[in-house]
C-alpha cells in the first residue's frame, strides 16, 4: 500500500486572529488535499510574529509530508511570511530576477515601489508559484508551501503545485443517518469502532426538519471491503434499536 501522505495548515495573519478577516482557505485546502488522497492532521493560526511562524512551520515540517502556508506574502510591512520560512530553514532571501522581470513588465520604474518589490523577495532555493493570471508568486521550499491569503489566489496556487505533490490511497467514505440520538448510540458504536480498527467512525448530531435531534455516522478507510464490512455492521446496529426521539 502507498506510504500514507499527510498535510498540515499554518495560516498566518493577525487579521484572522482579531475576527476581521473570516478564513475561507481552511476548508478549500481540506477537500482538496482529501480528493488528492493527502491526509490533512492539523491546522494552527499564528500572528504575524516572526519568531511565533518559525516555530510553528519547524515543529510541523518536522512532523508531516507538508505544510501549506496562506497569508502573509503581500507588499505591506507586516508580510513576513517569505522572511520566515527563510529564516526556519536558515537559507538568505532576495529579490528574485525573474519575478522582479515580471514586476516590470506590470509596473513603471515609479509604480515598482519598495513595498511592490517587497513581493518579489523568494527565500533561496525555493520553486515560484506562479502563471499568468498570478502576479506575485507563491513558492514552496522543503516541504512548505507558501501561498497568498486571497481565496481565488490561494486556490489558483492549489492547482499548480498539486501535480507536483506525492499522495496516497485515498480515504474512503459512507454515511447513513441514525434516526436516533448520539447518547442512543454511543455504547454500541463504540463497540463497533473497537471491533474494525482500520476504519474511523465519526457521528455528528443535528436537527432534522422535524425540529428532533438526529445523528449522521460515517465511516472512513482505505480499503473498501473494511469499510463495507464496518457500515454493515453500523446498520445492523441501527436496524435493531429501539428508541423514541
Amino acid at each position: 500500500m502507498t506510504d500514507i501522505v499527510t498535510a498540515a495548515i499554518l495560516v498566518i495573519g493577525d487579521e484572522i486572529l482579531s475576527g476581521r478577516t473570516k478564513d475561507k482557505n481552511i476548508g478549500f485546502i481540506a477537500e482538496y488535499l482529501t480528493n488528492i488522497g493527502i491526509d490533512l492532521k492539523e491546522v494552527r493560526i499564528v500572528a504575524d510574529d516572526e519568531a511565533d511562524i518559525v516555530a510553528a512551520l519547524n515543529a510541523l515540517r518536522e512532523r508531516y509530508t507538508y505544510v501549506f502556508t496562506t497569508g502573509g506574502i503581500g507588499p505591506t510591512h507586516d508580510d513576513i511570511t517569505a522572511d520566515s520560512v527563510a529564516r526556519a530553514f536558515g537559507v538568505g532571501i532576495d529579490h528574485h530576477p525573474e519575478v522582479v522581470a515580471r514586476f516590470r513588465e506590470r509596473w513603471s520604474e515609479q509604480e515598482l515601489n519598495e513595498a511592490r518589490l517587497r513581493m518579489a523577495r523568494i527565500p533561496d532555493g525555493a520553486e515560484l508559484i506562479q502563471s499568468a493570471t498570478i502576479l506575485a508568486p507563491g513558492f514552496k521550499l522543503g516541504n512548505v508551501i507558501v501561498m497568498a491569503g486571497v481565496p481565488s489566489i490561494m486556490q489558483a496556487m492549489m492547482d499548480i503545485i498539486s501535480p507536483k505533490l506525492k499522495s496516497g490511497v485515498k480515504m474512503l467514505s459512507d454515511s447513513v443517518r441514525a434516526n436516533a440520538r448520539e447518547g442512543d448510540i454511543g455504547g454500541p458504536l463504540r463497540a463497533i469502532a473497537a471491533a474494525h480498527p482500520d476504519t474511523i467512525i465519526g457521528s455528528y448530531p443535528f436537527m432534522d426538519d422535524e425540529k428532533k435531534p438526529n445523528t449522521n455516522l460515517v465511516v472512513r478507510s482505505r480499503d473498501p471491503d473494511k469499510l463495507a464490512a464496518a457500515m454493515n455492521e453500523v446498520k445492523e446496529m441501527l436496524a435493531g434499536l429501539n428508541v423514541s426521539r
